[in-house]
């Protein structure tokens, strides 16, 4: 098995886990916290979500110099300078976000938050215990972007693995066996995101090509400063652009009101998970291609793995926005709850997946060291958002915030596409349209549109599971025969299990 394919399962494997454990127990926290401490947690993942901006571009930068070193020869020793001269830097940024939410938490809970049953004391001491897991966690970035360039997915998923069962399920016995309180859950947070920075620090140095000791160089910043200015702009756009509408609905609703709109968030930002492992294997590949200058090879693996993509997250998407209301209910067993998200859920959700496949594209923009095209359709984007927002929610409050965010990526697909292959692989424009994306998304509409018009509504749950299950293995079943490269590939696997199967008999 080819180490691209190794990392991708390792990373599927990986995200798969981590997407269970933070769904499977998001109805316990609530069921012990209530949903407005719910809302307080999902303004904590915006906290998280926000300081990102800092990043100043150094992760992408970090795991595009380390994939592009190994394939050159007497680069260990300016590998490991690499790796100390950005995590330096990144520790540093790290103490500073840290301090600006702590001297923060005060403001925050009194003049930003809207509570109604949590008092502001209660929010304080949380926003306080925040800061400290902000920082660690922000940590954890670089170290896993450096074992991604090293292209030790296994390793890295491997934690991912075990850190998201303490995670959740210590969260859960916290809960329930210590104290059913927000500084219980956020002290288990605390615990859990220290050991796991430690684990991926120690990790990342260990699979380290062997040199002398590493030192802080001044000269590699010189080398890589302009990818990096690149990268920074584009997380700061990209980032304004995902969070705004968290921001401005964290000030206007309540925070109960807000809890709902973050449950739809996560959900939809779940989608995510289904795509990064392959982004994140891609990625590195893709440097290599470039820089050994395989272009052929470069574009077949551009649409298969937009291919791999969409036939991933085209049944989960349109299944899940097709079914939001069936779903909530026999996830959380609360018809309030599922009534509230469920409209928000498919809109969220149509919105993420469109911009899910915009992942490919933009590996392939980074790839190239082109990062002012995606910078400045982010800032177009937010020109266009900031107002919108600010304009609709008062008016259509948080349904009015996810329909903008569904056009807005939309946009992205329909203009973005046009102009990035005016640049790069401009011969593949229309077969990304056309096979990568539009047989393959249509037919995971006309599938789904035919189940929903027979499915089955009955009161058993069992039954009911059991027709969604159903529906979602024929729409992935089906948008994998709608793929040329993956359906290739799904024959060539079943000639080879029938070939050993022939040979055994």
């Amino acid at each position: 098995m080819t180490s691209l394919k190794l990392n991708i399962i390792a990373n599927y494997v990986g995200n798969f886990w981590a997407t269970l454990m933070s769904l499977a127990f998001v109805p316990v926290y609530i069921h012990f916290l209530g949903i407005e401490a719910y809302g307080l947690i999902g303004f904590f993942t915006t906290l998280i979500a926000m300081f990102a901006l800092l990043d100043m571009g150094l992760s992408a930068t970090l795991n595009r110099e380390i994939a592009k070193l190994s394939v050159q020869t007497e680069s260990a020793q300016k590998t490991r300078d690499l790796v100390l001269t950005i995590t330096t830097i990144y520790w540093l940024i790290g103490i500073v976000i840290g301090c600006i939410i702590a001297l923060s938490a005060s403001f925050i809970s009194t003049h930003w938050l809207k509570s109604v049953s949590l008092n502001t004391q209660t929010i304080e001491h949380a926003i306080m215990m925040m800061a400290f897991i902000v920082l660690f966690q922000w940590m954890q970035g670089i170290y896993a972007s450096g074992l991604i360039g090293l292209q030790k997915s296994v390793f890295l998923n491997g934690v991912v693995i075990i850190v998201a069962t303490l995670r959740g399920g210590g969260a859960v016995l916290v809960l329930w066996l210590i104290s059913p309180t927000l500084q219980a859950f956020f002290a288990w947070q605390l615990i859990v995101t220290v050991l796991h920075t430690l684990i991926l620090a120690t990790g990342l140095w260990r699979y380290l090509p062997v040199a002398q000791s590493a030192r802080f160089q001044f000269s590699i910043l010189k080398d890589i400063w302009r990818f990096m200015v690149g990268m920074n702009a584009i997380t700061l756009v990209s980032l304004v652009l995902t969070q705004l509408d968290k921001i401005i609905l964290s000030k206007i609703l309540t925070l109960e009101a807000f809890g709902y709109y973050s449950l739809a968030s996560m959900i939809a930002a779940s989608l995510y998970r289904a795509i990064s492992p392959i982004a994140a294997a891609v990625f590195p590949r893709f440097n290599q291609l470039i820089t050994i200058n395989k272009e052929l090879e470069l574009k077949r693996l551009y649409h298969k793995s937009s291919q791999l993509i969409a036939t991933i997250i085209f049944p989960l998407a349109i299944g899940i926005a097709f079914f939001s209301y069936e779903i909530l209910w026999l996830w959380t067993h609360n018809q309030q709850m599922a009534e509230q998200s469920y409209l928000l859920v498919s809109l969220l959700i149509i919105g993420a997946m469109f911009n899910g496949m915009m992942n490919i594209p933009y590996m392939l923009q980074l790839a190239y060291g082109w990062t002012t095209f995606s910078f400045y359709m982010n800032f177009l984007a937010i020109l266009v958002l900031t107002p919108a927002l600010l304009i609709g929610v008062p008016y259509y409050g948080a349904l009015g915030a996810a329909a903008i965010w569904l056009s807005i990526n939309v946009g992205y697909v329909l203009v973005g596409i046009q102009f990035m292959h005016k640049r790069l692989l401009p011969t593949e424009k229309w077969q990304w349209y056309i096979y990568d994306m539009l047989i393959p998304l249509s037919t995971a509409c006309i599938v789904t549109s035919i189940a929903k018009f027979f499915n089955y509504t009955g009161t058993s749950i069992f039954l009911q599971l059991l027709a969604l299950i159903s529906i979602f293995s024929l729409v992935f079943f089906c948008v994998i025969m709608s793929t040329s490269y993956i359906r290739s590939d799904l024959f060539k696997i079943l000639n080879k299990l029938r070939f050993r199967l022939l040979v055994k008999n």
